[in-house]
């Protein structure tokens, strides 16, 4: 007679993004958390709704039916199941990434995100720690149920590079608005031909919000995609100031040429300096390349005009987010 076969529950691991090098925006990898959480009572995604309607729990933020959203305080998950009720104490299984859907983290990113309405949100996980900083910086209650869970697993899920702060948010991408729509908006607008860093693009979009800035616009192809580590590193940023997606730079300098903006490029080698050009009262598109490479043939013959950033310091170059940023304060400071 043979004995029994033992055997002992599996694990599921998924994989998304933690930071990627200084210069690319390379391959983001982790675990997901660990096993032994329990599934919904009903089988069922409880992110999802019927047909037509809003997605359970995060109603509103595309404005069609199912009444409003529910809201959750801090806190609610332990108090309920003190009482018996149905809450669980941590994630439910599948903490893998869903497809087109992305972790933000740090506080900043994810309470922005969180006042964000027109981002869909979908799961938010918190240390203890992290749940009452959350509070104080955005008074629950908040349109997503949050889990606790203990920093380890966020280090597993997310990878130990990501400095998360004991926070992050499932959510949806952001849409990409029409060109059109960010020319409606006042300020200047920054166009990145090919610049590939996620963190680099993320300070940008800070240092252009910070600025007053209408829009930034990267390249579809040869740009980040929205993720974690940029979000933190636009440090809200993300949530405010719209990230335009252009398959074709060059098109999208004479789009801009054709609505009376006036299109600027630095570079290094430009014998006029930013300080020298006529910037008051015109409608600027600030172009910048990768860091290395510059910015690539087509588009410095596409643009109005080419300038440099003057360094007596004996510095040649800069960062392409420090370069931005000093741009962006001698447009505003001409401008005022």
């Amino acid at each position: 007679m043979k004995p029994p076969r033992s055997g002992r529950p599996g694990a599921s691991h998924g994989s998304h993004g933690g930071p990627g090098s200084p210069n690319r925006g390379g391959p983001q990898g982790g675990r997901d958390a660990p096993r032994g959480f329990r599934p919904p009572d009903d089988g069922r995604d409880p992110r999802r709704s019927e047909r037509g309607g809003n997605p359970g729990g995060f109603a509103g933020h595309h404005g069609r039916g199912g009444g409003q959203p529910q809201r959750f305080q801090p806190g609610e998950q332990s108090r309920r199941r003190e009482g018996g009720g149905a809450a669980h104490p941590g994630p439910r299984p599948g903490l893998e990434t869903p497809r087109g859907a992305l972790w933000l983290y740090g506080q900043h990113a994810v309470a922005a995100a969180l006042a964000n309405p027109a981002r869909r949100l979908r799961r938010l996980l918190v240390t203890e720690e992290a749940e009452a900083a959350l509070a104080a910086r955005l008074t629950p209650p908040w349109s997503v149920q949050p889990e606790r869970v203990e920093r380890g697993r966020l280090d597993g899920l997310l990878g130990r590079d990501a400095v998360h702060g004991g926070i992050a948010l499932l959510a949806d991408p952001l849409a990409t608005p029409p060109l059109a729509q960010a020319l409606e908006r006042p300020g200047p607008l920054l166009v990145l031909d090919q610049v590939t860093d996620p963190r680099n693009v993320g300070a940008i979009l800070r240092s252009a919000a910070a600025f007053g800035a209408a829009a930034v616009i990267v390249q579809d192809r040869n740009a980040p995609e929205e993720t974690g580590a940029l979000a933190k590193a636009a440090s809200g940023a993300l949530e405010s100031l719209p990230l335009l997606r252009a398959v074709n730079v060059a098109r999208t300098l004479i789009a801009l040429k054709a609505a009376s903006v006036w299109v600027v490029g630095l570079d290094a080698g430009a014998a006029q300096p930013l300080s020298g050009l006529a910037l008051a009262g015109r409608r600027i598109a600030l172009v910048l390349g990768a860091e290395h490479e510059g910015l690539r043939r087509l588009t410095r013959e596409t643009c109005d005009e080419l300038s440099k950033l003057e360094m007596p310091g004996g510095m040649n170059s800069l960062n392409v987010s420090a370069a931005a940023t000093v741009a962006l304060y001698e447009i505003g400071r001409r401008n005022e």
